[in-house]
């Protein structure tokens, strides 16, 4: 199916002003998805998708794949080579695409195909997950992270960042949906559950500095309460084996 303009919901606008209020740190030890780890690490190559600035390229490096790459349609390489000496790797080490990952095209597949909140940003959840699945190896391996606004946290963000919200296809949310395109295709493994403990969350805006202090307060509230569903979970994890 052709993709246009269209199948976008945010725009490199939109994204400028994300990066230009984000914090920059240390990736931690360990990961929401860190269950999948061991189904990974062993794999000779990685890319995320909307990787910038290489949160996820340094977590990897680190557990044993060497050949990291992001793919992004914004890179401040400047910013990613920052990162990696904020975060001890050796310079270079992050492979960076820029490039609309629409419009890419390489021969190259990869043994783990990876993206973390990308495929929601646009409106043909099938065409985006399709595409993430192209670019997988023949012993390839995929996982997708989406955050869960189905639930409280997503009531949270449609009162005090609707605009946040709306950046969102709500459908690609829906673990129903998701396995309905999980299933047309030919893997050998598929998981498509929730993950994480509860967790709330706002924007690194100027706008949400002084909510984003007691959103954070309510959110060790709800981790007293480790239900795992649509209610509570904070994402959504799709993984799939060739």
């Amino acid at each position: 199916m052709e993709i246009t303009e269209k199948n976008k919901i945010t725009d490199k606008e939109y994204w400028d002003n994300y990066w230009s209020n984000y914090q920059y740190d240390k990736v931690p030890e360990k990961v929401v998805f860190e269950k999948y780890i061991p189904l990974l690490a062993e794999s000779e190559n990685f890319i995320e998708i909307g990787g910038f600035p290489g949160v996820f390229a340094t977590t990897f490096f680190r557990r044993g794949i060497k050949d990291v790459t992001i793919l992004d349609y914004y890179i401040n390489k400047k910013i990613v080579r920052n990162f990696e000496q904020i975060n001890g790797l050796p310079p270079e080490t992050i492979k960076c695409i820029e490039s609309d990952f629409f419009a890419f095209s390489s021969d190259k597949k990869y043994d783990v195909v990876f993206s973390y909140g990308f495929i929601e940003h646009f409106e043909n959840t099938q065409d985006v997950i399709s595409r993430h699945i192209d670019m997988l190896s023949d012993k390839g391996k995929l996982l997708i992270l989406i955050p869960n606004f189905l639930g409280l946290n997503g009531m949270i963000q449609r009162k005090f960042d609707r605009q946040n919200l709306d950046a969102h296809n709500l459908k690609s949310m829906e673990i129903p949906y998701i396995e309905k395109i999980m299933n047309q295709f030919n893997f050998s493994d598929v998981v498509v559950e929730y993950i994480g403990k509860p967790m709330l969350w706002l924007e690194p805006k100027p706008e949400n500095i002084k909510k984003r202090k007691w959103i954070k307060m309510l959110s060790y509230v709800v981790k007293l309460f480790p239900f795992k569903g649509k209610y509570l979970s904070p994402f959504i994890a799709i993984y799939a084996r060739k």
